[in-house]
């Protein structure tokens, strides 16, 4: 099993799709439905054996959860808040404008 190359509270891109998010959980490898993976356009299907991230995402036009594999996130660096209206029930934002999940949630 691979380890994660980003980590719960990090904001990421996605390499293909102009949408960005942070980090709220990580599935070590693919657990989404076989519906779920069908979907996507053979072209730009990942590998099931990666780990996958939930996000809470967002684009130019609105906000949402979104399931991405690890070959497609990158690091955001724009340095830019995110506006996803469940990042306050999960995260407290840090002087340096990190997302540190809340204590209650921490294991």
């Amino acid at each position: 099993m691979k380890t994660a190359k980003f980590a719960i509270g990090q904001v990421v891109r996605h390499r293909l799709f102009p949408f960005r998010g942070v980090i709220y959980d990580v599935d070590p490898q693919f657990a989404n439905t076989e519906e779920w993976y069908e979907a996507i356009p053979a072209e730009v299907r990942p590998r099931k054996d990666q780990p996958f991230y939930h996000l809470l995402a967002e684009n130019a036009e609105t906000e949402y959860i979104a399931y991405v594999s690890e070959q497609n996130l990158l690091e955001d660096q724009s340095g830019e808040p995110v506006r996803h209206p469940q990042l306050r029930e999960l995260f407290d934002k840090t002087a340096d404008g990190h997302y540190r999940p809340k204590s209650h949630l921490s294991h």
